[in-house]
């Protein structure tokens, strides 16, 4: 499993906090110290909070739990949707999807439209309308694309939900603790970290710092997708060897 080694984080900006004046009285314990005016996130403490969120996401993914990613910020967006695909889970790059976790059964009916709605213009079902009307389910189709393409595999509500900024996606936060599921999220130093269940102290605005942490969080997803799949075929194959209990005829007496 991937873990960036300190000198790595310094080279990718990820110590780099915000400015004094911005601090969360609660992210004392993750600053090292102040240069500039600007909070010093303690890297010892990365890493190690980084380890106990890996090892969680594998476990999870292991167990063949759903790990939703969160990032609607321009300069992430490709990097929170890439290593959301990378390791086969749903991700949210647009906008937060209002309710999605607190209010599923009714999401789940877009996201049905949706994908209806994919199979039909993919199988060219679209051919029997006017230029004019498919024109109008074009673009009615592109904002349903953006929306839900990310979370068209959902079939519930995830186990989990990773997210890159916590005071940006603050809806996608209260939802998630509303409903008890678990959150793992970059800290920066104007949050408030007891708030996440497993928080990273990171600089959550640098590309390369969002990056490496992204990395570390879909190679351990992948690594326990993968121990899952393991165990099944070995379970299949076990199942497989073992020759089957020949039932025993009772014999009359005589």
């Amino acid at each position: 499993m991937y873990t960036p080694s300190i000198v790595e984080m310094l080279k990718a900006g990820v110590h780099f906090g915000h400015q004094t004046g911005k601090r969360h009285p609660k992210m004392n314990p993750y600053i090292f110290t102040v240069r500039s005016g600007v909070h010093i996130i303690n890297l010892e403490e990365t890493v190690k909070q980084l380890r106990q969120a890996t090892d969680y996401v594998r476990d999870l993914a292991k167990k063949k739990g759903v790990i939703l990613f969160v990032g609607t910020k321009k300069q992430t967006q490709n990097k929170v949707q890439g290593f959301a695909e990378a390791c086969g889970m749903p991700y949210i790059t647009e906008r937060w999807i209002g309710g999605l976790l607190t209010n599923f059964s009714i999401v789940k009916q877009s996201i049905k439209q949706y994908r209806s709605w994919k199979e039909q213009r993919e199988l060219g079902s679209w051919d029997k309308y006017t230029k004019k009307e498919q024109l109008t389910m074009g673009k009615k189709f592109d904002r349903l694309e953006k929306l839900f393409k990310g979370v068209s595999s959902l079939a519930s509500t995830p186990n989990a939900v990773i997210l890159v900024d916590m005071k940006r996606e603050k809806t996608a936060l209260r939802e998630a603790r509303k409903q008890n599921i678990p959150l793992v999220a970059l800290c920066d130093t104007n949050t408030n970290p007891t708030l996440i269940d497993y928080p990273i102290p990171a600089n959550d605005d640098a590309i390369k710092s969002v990056e490496l942490v992204l990395k570390s969080l879909s190679e351990a997803i992948s690594e326990g997708r993968t121990e899952q799949e393991k165990a099944v075929v070995e379970k299949s194959a076990e199942k497989e060897s073992k020759p089957e209990k020949k039932k025993s005829v009772p014999t009359k007496e005589l």
